[in-house]
């Protein structure tokens, strides 16, 4: 379901907007084994209502994208007394990511809750870009249905959509390699979750980009691969409203846009 939300009173930020989900949406997420809150990386107001249904599932655990495994054991480690030092000490931003104070109402959400940190290595997802999801997953690939080549007008859109996401500067013919990265990262994503599902029990909460999130090739769909016992709830936070037949997500909600330059315009000039 697709609505625009209604102002709530959030002190980090006057442009963030939260709403409950409905009555049957918020059932169905408390009741799932693993939720996955989707985002667009520098939104504030996502990362708001990310800490916001934190808050309100108290999971056992949460999975980042974000984050490599030795910095989750960093995270862990840390008091959070000082969650604005916490960012430079695991060297979040070196890692290319969005400023972390956009992230630390999350961080301030998890209280003592574990942290899994599920980030692939740059070299094995350069590995799988050049040789495949499956060569570089291991054994377990089948687990999570990499052996299998997509559908054509699957990997058709997929292609369209990196080659859009990447501004239309790189050569058309790349385009399979970044969806073979992306398979990679659904999966390793996918195998730390079921990890901590197993370890900690329901629910675990996942933090990560919309992309990641989807229903119909993210990790929804490679965890129903692998464990089809398993419930998920995704929920999308978008910047403008889908199409009305939009499924990719159990719920989502509408957040205006966040100020950014063109990422683009390097490419124009």
């Amino acid at each position: 379901m697709i609505r625009f939300l209604f102002p709530l009173m959030l002190a980090l930020t006057s442009a963030a907007q939260a709403a409950d989900l409905t009555r049957a949406e918020r059932d169905r997420m408390l009741a799932a084994d693993i939720v996955l809150l989707g985002e667009i990386h520098d939104n504030p107001a996502h990362h708001l209502i990310q800490a916001e249904m934190i808050e309100a599932l108290e999971p056992t655990a949460v999975v980042f994208e974000m984050l490599s495994p030795a910095q989750a054991a960093e995270v862990n480690a840390d008091d959070k007394s000082n969650l604005t030092a916490l960012g430079a000490k695991i060297g979040w931003e070196a890692a290319g990511w969005p400023p972390f104070s956009l992230y630390v109402p999350i961080f301030a959400a998890l209280g003592d809750t574990p942290v899994i940190g599920a980030a692939s290595p740059r070299a094995e997802i350069r590995a799988a870009f050049q040789g495949g999801a499956a060569a570089v997953f291991g054994l377990d690939a089948a687990t999570f249905g990499l052996h299998t080549p997509l559908p054509d007008p699957e990997r058709e859109a997929r292609a369209e959509m990196q080659f859009e996401a990447h501004c239309r500067a790189m050569p058309r013919d790349m385009m399979g390699g970044m969806i073979e990265a992306q398979r990679l990262r659904d999966a390793r994503f996918s195998a730390a979750t079921l990890e901590a599902l197993a370890r900690f029990g329901p629910p675990v909460a996942v933090i990560t980009g919309n992309g990641h999130a989807r229903r119909d090739w993210g990790m929804p769909a490679l965890i129903a691969t692998a464990a089809p016992e398993v419930t998920v709830f995704a929920l999308g936070l978008l910047e403008a409203p889908a199409a009305p037949d939009d499924d990719r997500f159990d719920a989502t909600l509408i957040t205006p846009p966040a100020e950014r330059d063109d990422p683009c315009a390097a490419f124009s000039n």
